[in-house]
């Protein structure tokens, strides 16, 4: 029988295997759902879906530069166990020079595409969930670029746990860029300066200052002047450029980055699982309990 574009999909999303390899099990089983299903379980090929819904917070960050072009991504494990895993370190420096050479427009299409080895990402990844035993994910990625003239900032903090990727545009200074950076993963800070933050929200943090200031039972008289002096301080909270440097904390970061004659343009900065929520089982406790069961 045909083998349409819509049972290739439900197959997809049954099994978590690649598109060529449902469309193969498909025509091998002719058509028959059921039977696809276990010629993929038969091939090893299904093996990753039954991992589909476990949580995946642990993993990598990792940083590639190549010139004037750089790749920051995140790809996520289920165990910390995994992330010290040879195969699975080896798994995100495949993912990031394919990510770097082809600079996909989003995840999604990352893993649609064809790698060098031939194997499209999702069916790669998949291979390695099969071998490694986790479920594997490649969350997100942003390829960055510069000029000549600029300087890439580099800096994985705890063997990759926090990334962060900065860019000084009008220097070439690597190691005042990777000072930043290295800044940035300790601080998270939201914003590079404080023209970036919109006007809603500088006006909804105002009205809560302006609240509070009121609560604390201040003279409305000189409430407006307590809560710029307080918005001020709330942009050194979000604002890279107005916080205090970590390596030196009598100048603020601006001064910093001034001082090497370029400006900071941009930065990323990943820290593996934030956002995602994560098992709250006690490991510790869970080995236990299955040695009270053997």
């Amino acid at each position: 029988m045909a083998i349409t574009a819509q049972m290739v999909k439900e197959l997809r999303e049954k099994t978590g295997a690649g598109m060529m390899d449902c469309k193969k099990a498909l025509t091998e089983t002719n058509g028959d759902m059921e039977k696809a299903i276990d010629f993929l379980r038969e091939k090893g090929i299904a093996k990753a879906a039954k991992k589909g819904d476990r949580i995946a917070a642990e993993g990598l960050t990792s940083i590639v530069v190549e010139g004037n072009q750089a790749v920051i991504l995140e790809v996520n494990s289920e165990t910390d166990f995994v992330a010290k895993n040879e195969g699975f370190q080896v798994l995100v420096k495949e993912l990031a020079a394919h990510l770097l050479a082809n600079k996909p427009a989003s995840v999604e299409a990352a893993l649609e595409q064809t790698m060098e080895n031939g194997t499209q990402v999702a069916e790669h990844i998949n291979a390695a969930i099969a071998k490694i035993g986790e479920k594997l994910t490649l969350r997100r990625f942003e390829v960055v670029s510069k000029t000549d003239a600029d300087a890439f900032g580099a800096y994985l903090h705890m063997g990759g746990r926090i990334g962060v990727l900065t860019v000084l545009e009008g220097s070439t200074d690597e190691a005042a860029a990777k000072d930043v950076a290295m800044h940035i993963a300790a601080i998270k800070p939201l914003y590079i300066s404080r023209d970036e933050v919109t006007p809603e929200e500088i006006e909804r943090e105002r009205e809560v200052l302006t609240q509070q200031a009121l609560n604390e039972g201040k003279p409305e008289k000189i409430v407006a002047k307590m809560v710029e002096g307080r918005l001020g301080k709330y942009f050194e909270d979000i604002c890279v450029l107005d916080q205090t440097f970590v390596k030196n904390p009598d100048q603020k970061v601006g001064q910093f980055v001034a001082a090497t004659g370029g400006k900071l343009t941009s930065f990323v900065r990943f820290e593996v699982g934030e956002g995602i929520e994560k098992r709250q089982d006690n490991f510790a406790e869970e080995v236990m309990s299955q040695v009270k069961k053997d």
